[in-house]
């Protein structure tokens, strides 16, 4: 055992003994998804602690000198098995821990042991942040008698129309948006403004509210909290919260829409191998595996992401011809690290509690945009951009903009279903008191719903630059560009007029194939005159001249408007523009071009007056941040491209970014990045201008879809079917089956993919 000794005193030096504070990863290697199970188990490193599939363990080894691992290995029932590796290029050579006399080594060994798993803190810091506690302000909360009585559905933020992120004040019932998060989504801080204003302490978040409670917010305590008088306060409103007790009835006479979504009763064929690799659901992340696992069939995401996915193969059962439901489930790969990468930060998912899977696609696209500045960009393969048309009704002028999107909301029109007597057969049946009436599904036309989404919105509060006034104007949304990935989200959830949260109870018949050519965009018409960008005429001053410009006279701007306007939360610029854009003719028409102009990029940008090339606190030579810069041009446009939005928009990332988007004509004579615009060109279409869009014809082919199952994107469960050879496949976490009877008609996000001609 000489050589045993030396091998020892080699590696010695390197071993340490864990710490309170050190970060063991011993249930998951850190560049895959291989576990203690996994074949070849998993290398510890004793050092550093990191561990590592046997795939990986030479790659350390040769990049950190490391000789000292910690191999552990786990069978089905749980025995595990610890080997001490001392040589890496020969791994035949083992030995026991108890052939060394060293008091380092074994208590390294143990330590390693002993100490919670990377994982297990995680998991258990997600479980732990959802306990909460009952807010001091509960008891005795200070509620306004002023009348306010908030609808089930339609609410916008009361200062910048946000539909999105929507927090009700419980004192006076302000309907307001909630904090910005640190990935740019989220409001705009409304809600949290206007404590700062009032002082009223709680808010409670719209959409979530059922008869077990809702998201309530304290602003003074700054974290979620209960509120015991939660029924009463919503009741103040006329919220009824106890009513929406009448959903889980609604929801267990469905027809079977857990049955059919996981094929139940069905003996499906278990299967295994690359591809086929289930997830297990680490505390209601059903809604991470459905996405993911359909993202891994992208082959964007496959080469910048999951490329070694592949490669962790589960073993099959010994008897493939028995029956699934007994054999038991493959054991799957627990992505507990990568869960926790993705919801670092974010209030909801950071936590275990269930989400939106369409919200959590957007997200970790946001995440990928932010964060790839080198090689290639997988959320290209879902962007687009969308044209909205705007036509006065008076003045017949028209407004164009450009917006970029991932992800096609499809209504859903209730009233265009084609079984509309054996719907109200059923109604009439129930409400008589008859427990035998059937439940029927509506069944709705796909067609019908793409009507919906093609046909013209109404705005009836709409501000004319061109008639300096409010009016009526239509709105028509259409596609600028095709993308390689569509995405389309059926909008199944919605509120009643007695505030009882409704899943919309849908069979909608989705095409195997889509085409969507004839909904794209044309841009400006033969003949078609625009409304005007800057509304005339401005009011200068005659004799104050604005810094550093010579002959530019600084705009009268009536002070008190644009104050009342701040103190509603509005940005200074957008008060300005506003003000000075209707001519000083009070709160009331400035309010009405504020509402109007929300959505434009440039909201928020500094007031340009007329022979005035920079907003004030820009000039050419501003030092602009060099990450900024990066990022624009890994969205495809040219660093020019990049500093001019930067410059424009006082080197804000977020504003120069909508920016960009909503000046691509004044950018089409710079030196645009022309990334993928080649089969637009072969079709005979103009490629639009600016960021880097993989435009082509518009027609898909379905390949994948994802279906939810219980009463709100709150709870319940998420699966996904995917397309593979030809063979649909049901991923339900770590079941993987070839799928008998996919339920299509069901689905909740539905993924197509560009069909090449």
């Amino acid at each position: 055992m000489a050589d045993v000794g030396e091998v020892l005193m080699s590696v010695l030096s390197t071993i340490r003994v864990p710490k309170p504070g050190d970060r063991v990863h011993k249930d998951e290697c850190a560049l895959s998804f291989s576990s203690p199970e996994s074949e070849g188990g998993l290398y510890v490193c004793m050092n550093s602690f990191l561990g590592f599939g046997s795939q990986y363990v030479d790659r350390h080894h040769a990049r950190s000198g490391q000789r000292a691992y910690l191999h552990i290995t786990r069978t089905r029932k749980a025995k595990v098995v610890q080997k001490f590796c001392h040589d890496l290029f020969d791994r035949s050579n083992w030995f026991m821990c108890i052939h060394f006399p060293s008091l380092k080594v074994s208590l390294s060994m143990a330590g390693i042991m002993a100490a919670d798993s990377v994982s297990h803190t995680l998991q258990v810091q997600q479980w732990d942040g959802e306990v909460r506690q009952e807010s001091k302000h509960a008891a005795d909360l200070k509620q306004l008698d002023n009348g306010v009585k908030i609808p089930p559905s339609g609410w916008r933020c009361e200062v910048c129309d946000l539909q999105e992120n929507i927090w009700m004040n419980l004192t006076d019932g302000k309907v307001l948006c909630g904090r910005r998060y640190f990935d740019g989504s989220g409001g705009n801080n409304h809600a949290l403004l206007h404590f700062q204003e009032t002082g009223y302490p709680l808010a409670v978040k719209l959409g979530t509210i059922t008869p077990d409670g809702a998201d309530v917010y304290s602003y003074d305590e700054d974290d979620m909290v209960l509120d015991s008088k939660l029924p009463e306060h919503l009741a103040h409103f006329g919220i009824n919260m106890m009513t929406m007790e009448k959903l889980e009835i609604a929801v267990n006479q469905r027809v079977g829409e857990w049955e059919v979504i996981q094929e139940s009763g069905t003996t499906l064929r278990p299967l295994f191998g690359p591809g086929l690799t289930g997830m297990k659901n680490l505390g209601n992340s059903c809604y991470l595996n459905s996405v993911m696992q359909v993202l891994f069939t992208v082959p964007d995401f496959q080469s910048k992401y999951v490329s070694n996915i592949d490669k962790i193969i589960d073993e099959a059962p010994s008897d493939p011809t028995q029956d699934f439901k007994t054999q038991g489930d493959q054991t799957g790969i627990a992505p507990q690290m990568f869960k926790a990468l993705v919801g670092r930060g974010h209030p909801e998912f950071s936590t275990n509690r269930q989400q939106d899977a369409q919200e959590f696609l957007l997200h970790f696209i946001n995440m990928v945009e932010r964060n790839c500045r080198s090689g290639p960009n997988p959320s290209e393969a879902f962007r687009f951009l969308v044209e909205e048309r705007i036509v006065c009704q008076q003045s017949q002028k028209a407004k164009y903009t450009q917006r970029v999107d991932y992800i096609v909301q499809l209504p859903v029109p209730m009233d265009q279903a084609t079984n509309t007597e054996e719907l109200q057969e059923a109604e009439r049946r129930r409400e008589e008191g008859d427990s035998s009436a059937p439940t029927v599904r509506a069944q709705i036309p796909f067609t019908a719903c793409m009507a919906a989404l093609s046909e013209p919105e109404i705005l009836t509060d709409f501000w004319s630059s061109a008639v300096q006034a409010k009016t009526t104007a239509t709105k028509t949304t259409r596609f600028a560009s095709f993308p390689d990935y569509l995405v389309i989200q059926i909008k199944k959830f919605t509120f009643g007029l007695d505030w009882v949260p409704k899943k919309l109870d849908v069979s909608i018949d989705v095409p195997d194939t889509l085409d969507l050519s004839a909904l794209c965009a044309t841009g400006q018409q033969p003949g078609e005159e625009l409304l005007p960008e800057v509304a005339p005429p401005p009011l200068m001053t005659p004799d104050v001249e604005v810094k550093g410009i010579l002959g530019f006279h600084a705009p009268v701007l009536d002070d008190s408007t644009v104050s009342q306007l701040c103190e509603m939360g509005f940005p200074l610029e957008a008060c300005r523009k506003a003000v000075y854009y209707t001519g000083n003719t009070g709160i009331d028409a400035a309010m009405n071009w504020i509402m109007s102009h929300m959505d434009d990029p440039d909201f928020s940008a500094p007031l340009v007056l007329p022979g005035c090339s920079s907003g004030p606190g820009t000039t050419p030579t501003e030092s602009l941040s060099e990450e900024h810069l990066a990022t624009i041009v890994s969205m495809g446009f040219s660093r020019d491209q990049a500093t001019k939005a930067l410059r424009a928009t006082s080197n804000v990332l977020d504003r120069a970014v909508d920016w960009i988007f909503s000046h691509l004509d004044d950018l089409e004579s710079m030196d645009v990045s022309e990334g993928g615009r080649s089969a637009a060109e072969s079709e005979g279409r103009e490629p639009p201008p600016g960021p880097r869009v993989r435009d082509g014809p518009g027609k898909y082919e379905l390949f994948a879809f994802i279906s939810h199952m219980g009463t709100s994107t709150m709870c319940g469960h998420y699966v996904s079917h995917i397309k593979k050879d030809q063979q649909w496949v049901i991923f339900n976490d770590q079941k993987v089956c070839a799928s008998e009877k996919p339920p299509k008609d069901l689905g909740y996000l539905y993924f197509y993919r560009r069909v090449a001609e």
